[in-house]
């Protein structure tokens, strides 16, 4: 069957400074570039390119330029081209239009329309060069008060977290205490790594991530594929996860690692699961999943032991006995319409730390349409959430992760003042190490060797590199949150947690404003 699906990109390539060193051959993995013996010149199928940039990046004289393609189709305001195309897709192929990465239609992007406060006569800013700047995050459920004793040791008044006796990383606690709640878990700075589990992205990927998290002193998440053996030296700075699949999970895979997660939902896709081809499944991410090599991964959309709060309570339990009550334990849920009620009842179920996924997360695979329509922003999720825990006096009993979309220092800092604890970073990460967001990880033909199971492309990434382009990134955002912390007045980001009167907002409408819970520039 002839396609009818146009190129989405041109290659052009100067021929005044190609050497014909076929380098562009080599690198592009979907087979775009070509040398044609009988005319001794270089071509190029456009109708495979993806946009990934990887030949003109490599290209030694720069003689490749990529560009969207100019082919249009006549203008019409319901029949947008992408519509067109996902039909003539699914025409040719009878399945499912599937992308990676997160949503990108035009929604409101409410960072971009909220604006922070700056010290400047009354309350002076802070020079962060000369005065310290705490970014220390603690990560788990806070005691309800914190009480002084009349008992003394060495001149010091004795404390006691009452509520929850013990844990708290406070030298006048007794180290003993018995408690059905573990420590929170400090990490230095309120950024934490996404979940991308091993087989959807690379193991040079994961091996980047967790030296990258171990240098900064913060987490990263393994995903629900598991965690490789040759990495469980890492446990002080990983999340796990318990997802639906239960991937790799035994007893070692959860004592292992500083915090267990529950995954029951994914911002790019709410409401299903997950699947991974058999072709991604080769010999060691069979071993780490502990499933047959080639045979397709699958997540059940449900976790079929939970369909209630109260089932999730009992795996939330089952989890801490398993780790001896050690370890903190998160609840991963997709920004959806009743996500304030739904974060209130994990919290109620037992849960330290409460993790929202909105919908601009990105993924290794999903439906398009559903990345595309399901789920809500989770500036809106965050809000909501971080309103409805305080109002009913259950805030300090978990710690509230914001993911889906961040992508720079500024975007981190309202999520705090909006009420994260933290945020997690995924396609950042991954865009330091290289990836242009072509949204073809589906494909397992990632050109930079990320979302790619080839040997030949997965060694194109060195952890050692990427794990420095990672920390430097972490650390320029640092020092840019640092810079705007001091700018308010403020030396500590604990103070701004929650601290909406740092926040205003432009051109939002009323009912937006209100569920921000921010008030208008101006006022």
């Amino acid at each position: 069957m002839k396609s009818y699906i146009p190129p989405q990109f041109t290659v052009e390539r100067d021929d005044r400074r190609c050497n014909m060193c076929r380098i562009c051959i080599e690198e592009c993995s979907f087979g775009v570039h070509y040398y044609d013996e009988k005319r001794k010149t270089m071509g190029a199928r456009e109708e495979r390119c993806v946009g990934c940039h990887r030949c003109s990046a490599f290209c030694p004289t720069r003689a490749l330029t990529i560009r969207t393609h100019p082919a249009e189709f006549r203008p019409n305001a319901n029949w947008r081209p992408e519509f067109i195309l996902d039909i003539k897709k699914q025409a040719e192929t009878g399945g499912i239009v599937l992308t990676g990465m997160g949503c990108d239609k035009p929604y409101r992007i409410y960072w971009d329309h909220l604006v922070l406060n700056a010290s400047q006569v009354t309350n002076p800013s802070i020079d962060p060069l000369r005065e310290p700047m705490e970014l220390r995050t603690y990560l788990g459920r806070r005691p309800d008060r914190l009480e002084l004793t009349d008992d003394r040791e060495g001149g010091r008044p004795a404390a006691r977290l009452a509520g929850r006796p013990g844990g708290f990383d406070l030298p006048d606690v007794p180290p003993d205490g018995a408690s059905s709640a573990p420590s929170p878990v400090k990490v230095e700075v309120p950024i934490l790594l996404a979940a991308m589990s091993f087989g959807a992205v690379s193991f040079q990927v994961h091996k980047a991530l967790m030296q990258a998290a171990q240098e900064i002193g913060t987490l990263c998440n393994t995903g629900e594929g598991g965690w490789p053996a040759e990495l469980r030296g890492f446990g002080r700075h990983v999340i796990v996860q318990c997802a639906s699949g239960r991937f790799g999970v035994d007893a070692d895979y959860l004592n292992e690692a500083a915090i267990v997660e529950i995954k029951i939902g994914q911002g790019a896709k709410p409401g299903i699961g997950g699947h991974l081809p058999g072709e991604k499944v080769t010999e060691a991410v069979a071993r780490t999943r502990m499933i047959p090599p080639g045979t397709d991964a699958l997540s059940p959309a449900p976790q079929h032991d939970i369909y209630s709060i109260e089932d999730l309570a009992m795996l939330i339990y089952a989890l801490k006995e398993a780790t001896n009550y050690e370890k903190p334990v998160a609840v991963k849920i997709a920004a959806v319409h009743n996500a304030a009620a739904i974060a209130s009842g994990i919290v109620r179920a037992g849960a330290d730390i409460v993790v929202l996924d909105g919908f601009r997360g990105g993924t290794g695979a999903a439906p398009k349409i559903i990345r595309d329509n399901v789920g809500i922003p989770i500036e809106l999720a965050l809000a909501s959430v971080d309103a409805r825990l305080r109002a009913e006096g259950i805030r300090h009993e978990a710690s509230i992760i914001a993911s889906g979309g961040f992508r720079n220092s500024a975007d981190v800092l309202k999520a705090i003042a909006l009420g994260a604890d933290a945020v997690y970073i995924g396609t950042a990460a991954l865009i330091a190490m290289g990836c242009t967001l072509c949204q073809q990880c589906y494909t397992g033909k990632c050109a930079w060797g990320i979302a790619a199971s080839d040997p030949k492309l997965t060694e194109r990434l060195d952890p050692d590199v990427a794990a420095r382009r990672v920390v430097n990134l972490i650390n320029g955002w640092s020092l840019e949150i640092k810079e705007m912390l001091g700018g308010m007045g403020i030396n500590a980001i604990e103070s701004l947690r929650g601290n909406r009167l740092h926040l205003r907002g432009i051109g939002l409408e009323d009912w937006e404003l209100e569920v921000l819970g921010v008030r208008g520039a101006g006022t």
